[in-house]
């Protein structure tokens, strides 16, 4: 019989997993501190045995004494946590995986493949929702897509769904707190359970969800641009079921990124108690969506996989990739060696264990027409090769160079540059990055840190920018040598206000060889030029 010790196996995640292998055929060593929680779920299940072991202890006489062909760590939580358990393992000849979402410790397992490979041992980390799960339906996804341009990902929690305390301590760790992401062709920090959105999870045939999703830190924050073609920029947000209970730790973040407080980790056992209170209400409901945008052919692509849950099914899903990763183990189909779990596991050996569950999936496909091109119409293909390369703006993107700024010279110019946070005077590194969501556009120009943003899109046949509660319309008059963009109106908190009073700006873009080049002058009536910047770009 096969036999595994599932540490933390009476737990949140740990005990499903331990009820899943046993009815499998697996011979299940339940460990933990507790012992009479170990015992007591064990004499539920067949074949499994009830163990005390400390995660943080010495597990080597625990091996020794059982012997088992695998050992899975539920216990966690795992930031902050070093590799020990797995080096335990490997000196032992045992086979290791476990439910990690921690980055740095789920992305830093690859520095055990020597010791691994030399053992004959198969160590993964990650084999949960994320990057296990995760891994697979982006792979999915990215099929025949020779270049990928963006993924987006999140979870959204039923309010019924219960997990254990590390659960709660992995989210406060990164609550308030930097996170490194790939945006824009570059590594910037971003801030934890900050990125607020609205996801909407739609599956054909069942009531769609519609909830709020923050920013999360995962190991596909690494793994998204270090292993698909294109180096693609990748976001996960998470979220549970009510509004209020995200807005409320997004409140809590604030005093962590001020630097008020280290962490919020210090209150994760106050959480879970807090979200009992208010377990019997909402729905059993959870789900998940992957987006991945590329190029299929020369054709923009977007496609989405959607998963929900119900009658409480969704904390079953991150168990499903280590059972996966189990039996694969035991039949002796994953080579020796250290890695994350992303691409170890394919969605179709996920299938069957959804058909046994309430989880109801659906993938759609389709592709776009980026915004540039949808306003100028068949003209956009006369524009010199830069020009549209610059505007073919797919999910994600983003370009780098050198701009000349010039300012006004009067006292009222000086203050509009310093409310619409217009780049200091001289010659400046820029970079410029864009984000594109349903056929918006977000330009984020950085100008040697001083940064400023303005989201493009359509009304009809002309491009509206928007800066704040301002909005500016342009045509967009384009012919061999480039583009312009001619101001048509404008309004103000929505109130349309009279094109004498606009602002002055005739921008211009064109190409020099590889370079995109810009020009864009502003000026404002009774005031004179307020900033005038030029420069030339590359798309990276």
């Amino acid at each position: 019989m096969r036999r595994v010790i599932v540490l933390g196996g009476y737990g949140g995640f740990g005990a499903r997993l331990s009820r899943r292998l046993a009815a499998d055929g697996w011979e299940v060593l339940i460990a933990g501190r507790d012992g009479g929680s170990a015992a007591r779920l064990a004499a539920d299940l067949p074949n499994a045995v009830g163990l005390v072991a400390d995660r943080n202890g010495d597990l080597g006489s625990l091996l020794e004494d059982h012997y088992p062909l695998l050992l899975i760590d539920a216990a966690g939580p795992f930031q902050g946590s070093g590799d020990h358990v797995a080096e335990a393992c490997i000196a032992r000849g045992v086979h290791y995986v476990d439910l990690a979402d921690a980055r740095d410790f789920v992305c830093g397992i690859g520095r055990l493949d020597a010791a691994a490979r030399a053992a004959g041992v198969v160590v993964i980390s990650g084999g949960s929702s994320v990057p296990a799960l995760s891994g697979a339906l982006i792979a999915e996804l990215a099929t025949d897509m020779r270049r990928v341009c963006s993924v987006e990902m999140s979870i959204s929690a039923s309010n019924r769904a219960t997990a254990g305390a590390s659960v709660a301590a992995a989210i406060l760790s990164y609550v308030g707190k930097p996170v490194r992401l790939w945006r824009g062709g570059r590594w910037r920090q971003e801030t934890g359970w900050h990125r607020l959105h609205r996801q909407d999870y739609v599956v054909p045939g069942r009531p769609s969800i519609r909830r709020r999703v923050a920013l999360a830190d995962v190991p596909d924050h690494d793994i998204v641009p270090a292993s698909l073609p294109g180096r693609p920029a990748g976001i996960f947000r998470a979220g549970p079921e009510f509004s209020f209970q995200l807005l409320t730790l997004w409140l809590l973040s604030w005093p962590v990124k001020w630097g008020w407080l280290r962490s919020l980790s210090p209150f994760s056992r106050w959480l879970l108690p807090l979200q009992k209170l208010s377990a019997r209400f909402g729905t059993d409901r959870s789900a998940m969506a992957v987006e991945v945008k590329g190029i299929v052919g020369d054709v923009p692509t977007k496609r989405r996989c959607t998963l929900i849950a119900e009658n409480g099914d969704g904390p079953e899903i991150p168990t499903i990739a280590a059972h996966v990763l189990a039996n694969a183990i035991a039949a002796g189909c994953l080579a020796p060696g250290a890695r994350p779990a992303a691409g170890t596991v394919r969605l179709e050996d996920f299938a069957p264990h959804f058909e046994r569950l309430a989880v109801h999936r659906a993938i759609d496909s389709r592709s776009y027409v980026p915004l540039y091109r949808r306003v100028i119409g068949p003209a956009y293909d006369a524009m010199p090769q830069p020009v549209r390369e610059m505007h073919d703006v797919i999910g994600d993107a983003g370009a780098a160079g050198r701009a000349r700024v010039r300012r006004g010279r009067s006292l009222l110019a000086r203050l509009v540059c310093n409310v619409m946070r217009f780049p200091p005077e001289g010659e400046h590194e820029l970079h410029v990055s864009f984000e594109e969501r349903d056929g918006v556009e977000r330009w984020t120009r950085d100008f040697a840190g001083r940064a400023f943003s303005s989201e493009l899109s359509e009304k009809g046949t002309r491009l509206v920018e928007r800066f704040g509660p301002m909005r500016f319309s342009f045509d967009l008059p384009v012919d061999a040598a480039g583009l312009t963009m001619v101001m048509r109106g404008w309004s103000v908190f929505g109130l349309p206000v009279p094109l004498a009073l606009a602002p002055r700006s005739v921008a211009r873009e064109w190409a020099d060889g590889e370079d995109f080049c810009f020009d864009v002058p502003i000026a404002l009536p009774g005031i004179g030029e307020v900033v005038h910047y030029s420069g030339r770009l590359r798309r990276l």
